[in-house]
């Protein structure tokens, strides 16, 4: 488990391989197209560190790690965290496949410049913020092997990747620092129709603080934060579920705007690759 520090490790051997069983059970129903209501009971996480295991072991058969998606219900709450893979990460404007679920997400993401690795002494805020290269306006696509993760047990959801699918972003903003997150619009718009428009709107209040948590708390699953490495901090907007061919706009106020599109039904009959950028299955 080189991407990843010691979730894993701490199972004993027989549920380690229970999580194994799970985790590829979940891989082959996104690999299938054939989704399953939830894990068998057996199967399931009990813990948040065996959701996490799934995480890393699901991951791991899509290659390189490429960031994380993080979050926190509240401003008081621990965050959730999952690996992104690199291979499902592609900039805006992206043509995305995706046959099933198509949930999107608004949210705003951060671009590391600068290696983070762990250490005993906790990074402070600013050390991790003089880490980032750059912020961006972001779509988070949310897929999962499961037939409504929303329905599933919670931590069979989370150990799902936390349904994530894939991650488009935009250009970057130079003044990000000043930007005040309580006020910050965002709007999000799915075949010319606004769907969603919020005014700070992220659940985790000061997103900023799911960068240091991550660099420090994190840093026991992540192993450390690399140079090029994404954190994208959470929905603005909810889930909102997009069709074939669905084009889609989320523009924040200050922030500025990402596009995406899902790829058209007929070119996902064909099985033709198109002009995918990238797929996530």
């Amino acid at each position: 488990m080189a991407e990843f520090g010691q979730a894993t490790g701490r199972l004993s051997g027989a549920r380690e391989k229970v999580m194994m069983d799970a985790a590829n059970m979940l891989a082959d129903a996104r690999r299938t197209k054939v989704p399953i209501p939830d894990l068998p009971a057996e199967m399931r996480p009990t813990t948040v560190q065996e959701a996490y295991a799934v995480q890393e072991m699901l991951s791991e058969s899509y290659g390189r790690v490429g960031g994380w998606k993080i979050g926190a219900p509240s401003a008081e709450a621990e965050p959730m965290f999952a690996p992104m893979p690199e291979i499902w990460i592609a900039e805006g404007g992206a043509l995305i496949r995706a046959k099933r679920y198509r949930g999107i997400e608004a949210e705003v993401a951060f671009l590391l410049g600068e290696d983070l690795p762990a250490r005993e002494r906790e990074y402070t805020r600013d050390e991790v913020l003089a880490a980032v290269a750059s912020c961006h306006p972001a779509i988070e696509v949310l897929d999962s092997g499961l037939a409504d993760p929303t329905k599933a047990e919670r931590l069979s959801m989370i150990a799902d990747l936390q349904m994530h699918g894939a991650f488009v972003y935009g250009a970057g903003y130079a003044g990000w620092r000043d930007v005040d997150w309580t006020r910050e619009t965002v709007t999000l718009t799915v075949d010319s129709v606004v769907r969603v428009e919020r005014t700070g709107s992220n659940t985790a209040g000061d997103l900023v603080r799911l960068l240091p948590w991550l660099a420090n708390e994190g840093a026991r699953r992540t192993g450390g934060l690399r140079a090029g490495q994404w954190i994208t901090t959470g929905s603005w907007t909810g889930n909102t579920v997009g069709d074939p061919s669905s084009s889609v706009d989320a523009t924040f106020g200050t922030l500025g705007r990402v596009t995406m599109q899902f790829e058209p039904e007929q070119e996902l009959e064909k099985g033709l690759p198109g002009q995918v950028v990238r797929t996530f299955s």
